[in-house]
């Protein structure tokens, strides 16, 4: 009886891993950051690459844990102001896939890490005598404007392809703020939150096509 017990966790177990797919990606972000009081946001043309892993739960459906580097950010504009923030993240998205026939659902959580930050353009670099902020062209470091992590949902569609290849779309809704400046006055809104739409080649290796 407990070899029959071993036995039937250890198929419970490698029945998923060996119907795993194995694989790559990379696509294009189209990023903005959203919630900044005073100034207006845009998107901005960025890219992702990463390997992923799709294990089959039961019938159709499947989870896919991933490992990316993503780049997000987007341009702020104000009356004074004009930059484009770039945001560099490794981010590990756990999805639940539905594969109906070629074409495939998928959403779940993404866990972001902050790995540096840049601005250019038209920002604030400090105070003038009078107390008045300062502006000025400008591309630096901001790291330490920015959390060390994001947690975002993201949700999309794709469609399956021969010999392992499929292209998707998705959308990453950051839900904490990521804003963590804390020596700016006025336009320093509490609230800023990345969002992400997401287009994307994948390739497939092993298991079930």
């Amino acid at each position: 009886m407990k070899k029959l017990l071993i036995i039937g966790f250890l198929s419970l177990f490698l029945t998923p891993l060996a119907q795993a797919q194995f694989g790559i990606k990379g696509g294009l972000n189209v990023a903005e950051m959203t919630g900044r009081d005073g100034e207006s946001a845009s998107y901005k043309a960025f890219y992702h690459v990463g390997i992923f892993y799709q294990a089959n739960i039961l019938g159709p459906l499947s989870i896919q844990p991933e490992v990316q580097y993503s780049v997000a950010g987007g341009n702020l504009k104000s009356a004074f102001t004009n930059y484009d923030t770039e945001l560099h993240y490794f981010t590990v998205p756990i999805l639940a896939k539905l594969t109906l026939g070629p074409v495939f659902l998928e959403a779940g959580p993404q866990y972001g890490i902050l790995l540096s930050a840049n601005q250019s353009g038209q920002v604030q670099v400090g105070f003038a005598a009078d107390g008045t902020p300062a502006y000025g062209n400008q591309s630096r470091t901001t790291s330490s404007n920015f959390k060390s992590s994001d947690f975002s949902v993201v949700g999309g569609v794709g469609l399956k392809l021969a010999s392992g290849f499929s292209l998707g779309g998705r959308l990453v809704a950051g839900l904490n703020d990521i804003n963590d400046a804390k020596n700016l006055s006025g336009i320093n809104d509490p609230r800023l939150q990345n969002r992400v739409f997401q287009v994307y080649a994948a390739l497939q290796f092993g298991g079930k096509k």
